[in-house]
């Protein structure tokens, strides 16, 4: 089956961007090379196109109820136009997918990772509720994301609301961009300022090119650049870093579980996991070694394996490798002595608690 194009695959291609398939879509990795692309975000403004995620619609009088039903963190107490970073599981605790829940006038969205759209959706649509209404709007729906310090200075060009510029992280709200209407966003995965524009995919065309006309010009990114700005934040990558067989307590990520809410798929499962003990953990690790780890190596202490590595590289910003990596509970600290197997060779690496990039102070 071929891949899938976005409503800008011909406008990347034509600057330059390297497609490779991802997640079933046919994606620009880089353009300029994925160093220059995670240094322009980190000191100006990078563009994405991020379209091949998914949106589903949740509607209904119980769509609350049934968002509550489906995720970890809670929804209930969200304002008009909030998002909220949240997990979907499985009933074995096991992560589905980690999305975004934004409480809209009418109805919740929940965007969702592009290599896991058709599971999140089966799942919502075979789980819910005679009164509740389900929709994808993946295929009519563009999605831009504009990061870096300088991304206020785009937005101040091309969106004539100044609200857009006042609002806080994790809020949304409508706006117009040319003769397009938008959702514009700031929920990031960067760790730099910036928005996420949602758009009819007849328009994304149209918006991604006042977008590229503003001054500073936006450096176009591609999926390279974008990987290496989540990693040196510990940005957690579904099927890198945690899958259905991975729980949020294992993922750190247990803040996003809110167990005293009330029911939810999964619940019961987290609940016998945090009462017996969690057997592994997810710990970030750095290493001034000349070669750095990638997914798949063996992490090591005192003789022993304790662990493997599920995201890892050379991190631009730090110019060191940095990595994350499951091992056994009882090893997942500070005093630990990590090495890390790359291609044969041992290296020293570092316990560090996250994010490994820390933004300098103005």
């Amino acid at each position: 089956m071929e891949p899938k194009k976005t409503p800008l695959y011909d406008r990347q291609v034509a600057l330059g961007g390297r497609p490779v398939e991802f997640a079933g879509f046919s994606m620009p990795i880089e353009f300029t090379g994925v160093v220059d692309e995670h240094l322009s975000v980190r000191r100006e403004v990078g563009i994405f196109d991020v379209s091949h995620m998914g949106e589903i619609s949740v509607s209904g009088d119980n769509a609350l109820d049934y968002v509550e039903r489906l995720t970890t963190n809670q929804a209930t107490g969200l304002d008009p136009f909030q998002a909220q970073y949240t997990l979907m599981l499985n009933d074995d605790g096991g992560v589905i997918d980690d999305l975004l829940v934004y409480r809209r006038k009418f109805d919740y969205l929940l965007v969702v990772n592009a290599a896991n759209t058709r599971r999140a959706l089966t799942w919502v649509t075979g789980h819910a509720p005679a009164d509740v209404r389900i929709d994808n709007l993946s295929d009519e729906t563009g999605l831009i994301a504009l990061q870096g310090p300088r991304a206020k200075d785009v937005m101040r060009q091309v969106c004539g609301d100044d609200n857009v510029l006042g609002l806080e992280p994790f809020r949304s709200m409508g706006a117009t961009i040319g003769d397009a209407p938008c959702l514009v966003s700031r929920t990031g995965y960067t760790g730099e300022d910036g928005f996420e524009i949602y758009i009819n995919a007849s328009s994304t065309g149209d918006v991604w090119d006042i977008l590229m006309g503003a001054e500073p010009r936006p450096k176009p990114c591609g999926l390279g650049a974008r990987d290496t700005l989540r990693l040196e934040m510990a940005f957690r990558l579904h099927g890198s870093d945690m899958d259905e067989s991975t729980t949020p307590l294992e993922a750190g990520l247990g803040w996003t579980v809110k167990l005293d809410k009330g029911d939810f798929y999964g619940r019961d499962a987290l609940i016998r996991q945090k009462e017996s003990g969690i057997p592994r953990k997810i710990v970030g690790l750095r290493s001034d070694a000349k070669r750095f780890a990638r997914r798949g190596s063996k992490v090591r202490s005192g003789g022993e394996e304790i662990g493997e590595v599920t995201s890892g590289g050379f991190s631009p910003s730090l110019e060191c490798g940095i990595a994350l990596a499951y091992v056994g509970s009882k090893f997942a600290k500070r005093s630990t002595d990590f090495k890390i197997d790359v291609r044969g060779q041992l290296v020293d690496a570092k316990y560090e608690k996250g994010p490994f990039y820390k933004k300098p102070e103005n």
